[in-house]
């Protein structure tokens, strides 16, 4: 059920651009005014353009989830090993590890010259443990990335999940937290001090402070996973998905069943809620155009589709973008 008591939002109305896509995540706005995004339930790495029209960049198979844009200018992304997808009167749902899962997996993809589409796996295991659910993914200034693992889900047991940080070159991969209960957004404030977690089933957003690529210190008061101050933790059940930060440093959370984003000021305090025009419980994701523009983009995934809107505040330019 749809929250009906969202916090009124000021952002303007929400115009969709594309339909019919399988469970869209991960989008990143391009330079030349396309979205990047993955299909879950496709499958793919695609490109949606500004009329409508969708484009397969790469066949990833499993489940692609959080993607970013590395120093290299390829695309990186999140493979979970997929889903079980059913429909739940027209909202394509989300459920159990698949039958032919085989496990989850980071991946580069080229995007550009004569080798465009070609992907391969960076990692796969983390000191001889194999990847479960890789879900999000968030660069540094310093070329390194950060990701989540929110597991997989069976019908009578559920992984732990942590958080990683890993090269672009596939040389190196360390796990940072472990345990947390379904990692999945993760993001870094403006100036990179600070990394923010979301945990799917508990509603909470952790934080810690950055002292370095791959290095988190507790926060002044630590309370949560490995000594993670407690941003917010959200009233009845809300789970969240993805997260981006603004240009402001507001933590914008995807809020499943609520079916919004929901907006987090820096002290933690619930700003607003935006909903999407056609309720959905897998608002999943939201992307920011860059710092000179305020274009969001968010991905209502439980009806297959990709909206666009002008936030209510300065977007931000990542580590890297292409």
């Amino acid at each position: 059920m749809i929250n009906a008591d969202l916090t009124p939002s000021t952002t303007a109305p929400l115009r969709e651009i594309a339909r019919g896509l399988n469970f869209p995540e991960g989008p990143i706005a391009m330079r030349d005014g396309t979205v990047l995004l993955v299909e879950i339930g496709r499958g793919t790495l695609s490109r949606v353009w500004p009329d409508g029209r969708v484009d397969v960049v790469a066949d990833l198979g499993g489940g692609p989830n959080g993607a970013a844009i590395g120093p290299d200018g390829a695309a990186y992304v999140c493979n979970s090993g997929g889903f079980e997808f059913t429909d739940v009167n027209g909202i394509n749902t989300p459920h159990y590890q698949p039958a032919d899962y085989r496990g989850g997996s980071i991946q580069r993809v080229v995007l550009d010259g004569p080798d465009a589409g070609a992907a391969t796996e960076l990692y796969t295991h983390c000191d001889g443990r194999r990847l479960r659910g890789p879900n999000d993914i968030v660069f540094d200034a310093d070329g390194g990335f950060w990701f989540t693992d929110l597991g997989k889900t069976r019908r009578r047991d559920v992984d732990t999940g942590a958080l990683y940080y890993a090269t672009p070159d596939g040389g190196s991969i360390t796990e940072v937290v472990h345990p947390l209960t379904q990692p999945n957004g993760v993001g870094l404030s403006p100036d990179g001090t600070r990394l923010y977690v979301a945990e799917t089933g508990p509603g909470r957003v952790w934080y810690w402070d950055v002292t370095g690529p791959g290095r988190l210190e507790p926060p002044e008061r630590p309370i949560g996973p490995g000594g993670a101050g407690l941003l917010h933790g959200f009233a009845g059940y809300q789970p969240l998905d993805s997260l981006a930060v603004d240009g402001a440093g507001n933590v914008c959370v995807a809020t499943l069943v609520t079916g919004a984003v929901s907006v987090l000021a820096p002290d933690g305090t619930l700003e607003r809620q935006v909903p999407v025009p056609e309720p959905d419980p897998f608002v999943t994701n939201i992307c920011f155009a860059g710092a000179d523009s305020n274009t969001a983009y968010i991905t209502s995934s439980g009806l297959g589709r990709l909206y666009v809107t002008e936030w209510d505040g300065p977007g931000i330019d990542l580590a890297f973008r292409a």
